[in-house]
């Protein structure tokens, strides 16, 4: 009977833990519904749409726990489209997208050096 009640208890807190996390804010604009996730400390995780078929589709941002932007691309029925970008530390990464295979990737770091005709 003891091994019963602890094991209930321990079920009801981690029922309550669990309902803690912000559950995702749909949002339907015509025939696309805008999504946005949220990390466990309440910042955005994603956002982005899915079409009428509920696959990806259109721009997506993605954002670590405290904000930061980490992933910015775009989507065509589901699958990875033209430039994406990632940002890591100092750097980013460029990388071409068609039909979700990798095309090219070109990597910027603070110490690249740009160009500019005037």
């Amino acid at each position: 009977m003891k091994k019963i009640i602890i094991v209930l208890v321990m079920l009801c807190v981690g029922f309550t833990y669990a309902q803690d996390k912000k559950q995702p804010k749909l949002e339907k604009k015509g025939d696309v519904t805008e999504v946005t996730y949220y990390h466990n400390n309440g910042e955005i995780e994603q956002k982005g749409t899915f079409n009428a078929n509920g696959k990806l589709h259109g721009e997506w941002v993605s954002f670590d726990a405290e904000g930061n932007k980490v992933a910015l691309g775009n989507y065509a029925n589901g699958k990875k489209v033209g430039k994406w970008f990632f940002w890591e530390g100092n750097s980013l990464n460029e990388v071409d997208f068609i039909d979700s295979k990798i095309v090219s990737v070109n990597k910027w770091d603070n110490k690249t050096k740009l160009a500019i005709n005037k």
